[in-house]
């Protein structure tokens, strides 16, 4: 039985020690509404939304000051070339 506990523990810590200890974020999709609170260090990159008319979908991808990234999904007024 000792000789059981013993491989089994054995196995335990050798299993964290081959553990994937990498930090693997996943993306944050941030909400649209009113007052949304958006901390953005950098832009990653923006919906070109030029020479699209109507309202259309637009998405912003951006990191946050703990180098997290955020992804926001928002409608946006394009605006038409041919409008006066």
């Amino acid at each position: 039985m000792k000789l059981f506990m013993l491989g089994f523990a054995t196995l335990l810590t050798s299993g964290s020690v081959f553990a994937d200890t990498t930090e693997n974020s996943p993306v944050i999709h941030d909400k649209t509404g009113f007052y949304v609170s958006m901390d953005i260090a950098k832009v990653i990159s923006v919906t070109d939304i030029s020479g699209q008319c109507g309202v259309i979908p637009a998405r912003l991808d951006y990191l946050d000051h703990q180098g997290r990234e955020h992804v926001l999904d928002y409608l946006v007024q394009g605006s038409c070339p041919n409008e006066n």
